[in-house]
This record gives structure tokens, C-alpha cells and sequence, in this order.
């Protein structure tokens, strides 16, 4: 009977603690959460009375940013965003994906163990580095180059460093979408003749393609919301980009460009700013976790054509 009640008894205290674990757990979820509504509701206080007072389609659609006399026009700057961001990708896709077929599909076990890690710390390399390096390295390239030109801070060079920085991003992410395709797939691929190469773009690829398209929507985001290193290297003017050689400003450097020094209608037009970006960041996150939610089909395999 004694040991009858002390198992009840350890069985109760093992309840317990599991509950307080749970309990635990469930108020460190629920804190992040209400955090997140906190800033929401605090970007949306400050940030929508200058929209509603200008009109959302002037803030959005205005060509002129001119905050002392009362002009808040995005256009440019969502324009800067946009150049930037797409050349980012422009550069870093390509490579990203490269760099992912290699590391899970070709790359040595021992090679991989070293450049793995290697693309690893590129992210844990502080943005103002980057930013640092193009500045001292990227941007007099661009303007000493002959084929080039220009004042060097660009939407081009922008756009280089963030194809860098987004690289750990893509790879990573497109590493563990191709390392999740059965090996089955690439088995039966392999049996019916056909070659590494044309299994990894006739089977693997397909069938991580949402995975990959997941990395790019992230990959993407770290670009839009990148700050320090686009400050350093973009050259900031308020103006359309006629090419990739002139300089630009995005939504994140208007931010923190003017907020040390922003009052009234000011402050509000760069809190607004901020809610685009909300947006923006939130819109590409949902659309990447609805990518990679979707159910996996597994691809078509056709035996290679024989003569």
C-alpha cells in the first residue's frame, strides 16, 4: 500500500509540473502575440491620422516627399523599395539556388561540412558590415568603372549588397525543401536512366519548388526591411530611378533618415510609412507560409528518349 501511494504521489507531482510547464509555455506564446498587437496598435495610432488627413491614394501615389511644406508623397520611395528589392533577387536567386542544388545534392560530404557553416555566418554578419564594405569596395567600382559611371550610391549597388545578404536566407531555406523530397523520387528517376543532373531538374526541383518559392517570398522580405546597409550604399535621394545607376531611398531609410528629427504631421507621415511596411512584411510572410503549407505533389518522372 506504501508504494501504491508514493507512485500516486509522483504521478501527481509529474502532473503538476507538466501543467506549470504548459502554463508556462502557453504565456510565453500568448506574451509574443499580444506584444505583436501592441506594436500594431501603436503604429496604427500614429501612423493613420496623416493618411486619412492626405488621403490614402495622395500618401501613396504622391511624387513629392517635401515634410515641411506639408507634402508626404511614398511613390518615390516605394519605387526605390522596389528596384531595390528586385534587383536583390535578381542577383541572389540564381546564386542562392546554385548554392542549395550544390550543398544538398553534389557538394562531398566533407565540403559541404565547411561551406554549409560557411553561408551560415553570412547572416550573423552585422548589416552596417556589409554596408561598410560597399562603401569602401562596391561603390567606387561602379563609379570608376568606364561601362558604369555615375555617382557610384545607387539603387545598384543596393541592390548587390542585399543579393549578398539575402543569400543565407534562400540557401538555407531551399536546402531544407530539397533535402524533404523522398529519395524515392530521385531512385526511381535514376532507374528508369535517367542522369544526376536531369533528376535533379526533372524530379527534385519540381517537387521542392514550393520550398524554393517559400525561400524567395523570405528572401524578399529581408530585402524590403533591410535599413542600415541600404542607408550606406543607395545614395538616398527622393526621386524615380531612371536606371539602376542613380541613387534611391526606400521606405526603411526614409524612416530612419528623418525620425530623429521629426515632429507633428512628420512623425505621423513616418509612422504611416512604417504601416505600408507592416504590411508589406506581413503579406510576404503569410504568402510564404501558405507556399510552404500547400501539399507536395510528386512530379511526373518520363524515361529519357532513346534512339
Amino acid at each position: 500500500m506504501m508504494a501504491i501511494a508514493q507512485a500516486r504521489r509522483r504521478l501527481s507531482a509529474a502532473h503538476l509540473s507538466d501543467q506549470v510547464i504548459e502554463r508556462m509555455l502557453l504565456f510565453a506564446a500568448l506574451s509574443a502575440v499580444g506584444t505583436l498587437a501592441l506594436i500594431t496598435l501603436f503604429i496604427l495610432r500614429e501612423g493613420l491620422p496623416v493618411v486619412f488627413d492626405r488621403g490614402p491614394l495622395e500618401f501613396l501615389a504622391g511624387q513629392k516627399w517635401a515634410p515641411t511644406r506639408g507634402h508626404f508623397g511614398l511613390l518615390p520611395m516605394i519605387a526605390g523599395t522596389a528596384v531595390v528589392t528586385i534587383g536583390a533577387l535578381v542577383i541572389g536567386l540564381p546564386l542562392g539556388l546554385a548554392g542549395a542544388i550544390t550543398l544538398a545534392e553534389l557538394a562531398p560530404p566533407r565540403i559541404r561540412q565547411v561551406l554549409k557553416p560557411t553561408v551560415e555566418l553570412l547572416a550573423g554578419i552585422p548589416s552596417v558590415v556589409y554596408g561598410f564594405i560597399g562603401m569602401e569596395i562596391l561603390v567606387p567600382l561602379i563609379r570608376d568603372s568606364g561601362a558604369l559611371g555615375g555617382p557610384g550610391y545607387s539603387a545598384l549597388a543596393a541592390s548587390i549588397i542585399l543579393g549578398i545578404m539575402v543569400l543565407p536566407t534562400i540557401i538555407g531555406i531551399s536546402i531544407d525543401a530539397l533535402e524533404a523530397v523522398p529519395k524515392s523520387y530521385r531512385d526511381g528517376s535514376r532507374a528508369l536512366g535517367a542522369t544526376q543532373w536531369q533528376t535533379i531538374t526533372g524530379v527534385v526541383l519540381p517537387a521542392a519548388r514550393n520550398g524554393i518559392v517559400a525561400a524567395v517570398i523570405l528572401g524578399m522580405g529581408r530585402a524590403v526591411g533591410e535599413t542600415m546597409a541600404v542607408i550606406m550604399v543607395a545614395g538616398n535621394a527622393v526621386q524615380f530611378p531612371n536606371s539602376v545607376l542613380d541613387p534611391v531611398r526606400t521606405l526603411t531609410a526614409n524612416i530612419a533618415l528623418e525620425m530623429s528629427y521629426a515632429s507633428g504631421a512628420h512623425a505621423q507621415a513616418l509612422f504611416a510609412t512604417g504601416i505600408v511596411l507592416f504590411i508589406v512584411s506581413l503579406g510576404l510572410n503569410t504568402m510564404a507560409g501558405r507556399v510552404r503549407s500547400v501539399k507536395r505533389r510528386a512530379p511526373r518522372v518520363l524515361a529519357p528518349k532513346t534512339r
